[in-house]
């Protein structure tokens, strides 16, 4: 699931007439850095919330999206591999206004799978590889989520998760560390691994779908499942930024 719903408040105006994940960031739009490595990695399906400005993502990459290699100075898909079929869950049309994160999920899981990779669209990391095993690995333990953390940038300085290394050499717990603790906190990259339970009873109350449209963040989901021992994490230390102002859009278009 690719998160494209929000308005983009610090990006104003640039997100006034363009919805931020359409923004060019070198050459593409921000948005098709994450579609193209998914099709890299063998995604067959993606789903897309949308809210401000919907209709621009949706006419722009349609129902199905696909790589392209020049051969012969002409464009020709290279395989049935290569194509991501997308799935748009239109929270704006349906609600008037996105949902936030955990609403958002909730409202498409009927299209998700059992796992899923989660990832914004307002992120740029073009190295990042959304690896298949990634997903059989959670499918196959007891965790709930599985997320990338990133060294604190400058506009987070305090981080939000901490690492727990374990004894066995396996993937380190997720830690929802207090406000005053000394141990090292990390970025949530915004990518993860998730499976559909975190969102059904007992960790979450909305009803399968939201039908009501019921707004709600995920952090609150994702820190009462690290305070049970379900989420694992790792430091992610390749390229990665928060496209969140102008002026970080900017330096990464002059670099």
């Amino acid at each position: 699931m690719l998160l494209a719903a929000g308005r983009g408040e610090r990006m104003r105006p640039l997100t006034d007439t363009c919805p931020k994940p359409l923004l060019v960031v070198q050459g593409k739009p921000l948005m098709q850095w994450h579609l193209e490595a998914l099709a890299r990695a063998g995604c067959p399906r993606v789903v897309v919330n949308t809210a401000w400005l919907a209709d621009s993502i949706e006419h722009k990459f349609k129902s199905v999206f696909g790589l392209y290699s020049l051969s012969n100075k002409r464009e020709q898909l290279l395989n049935a591999e290569h194509l991501l079929h997308l799935h748009y869950s239109s929270e704006g049309r349906d609600f008037g206004a996105a949902l936030e994160t955990a609403g958002g999920i909730a409202r498409a899981l009927p299209h998700l799978g059992d796992v899923f990779w989660l990832l914004a669209g307002d992120v740029f990391t073009p190295g990042f590889d959304f690896a298949p095993h990634a997903l059989a690995r959670l499918a196959a333990s007891d965790k709930l989520a599985h997320l990338w953390l990133v060294p604190n940038p400058p506009h987070n300085p305090g981080g939000d998760f901490g690492l727990q290394p374990s004894a066995d050499g396996s993937h380190a717990l997720a830690l929802n560390l207090p406000f005053d603790s000394r141990q090292a906190r990390y970025t949530y990259s915004t990518i993860g691994v998730f499976r559909r339970a975190l969102f059904e009873p007992p960790w979450c109350d909305i009803a399968p779908g939201n039908p009501l449209g019921v707004k709600a963040p995920l952090a609150p989901l994702l820190r009462r499942a690290m305070d049970n021992a379900l989420v694992t994490a790792e430091l992610y230390t390749g390229s990665w930024t928060d496209v969140g102002t102008p002026q970080r859009l900017a330096e990464l278009n002059a670099a």
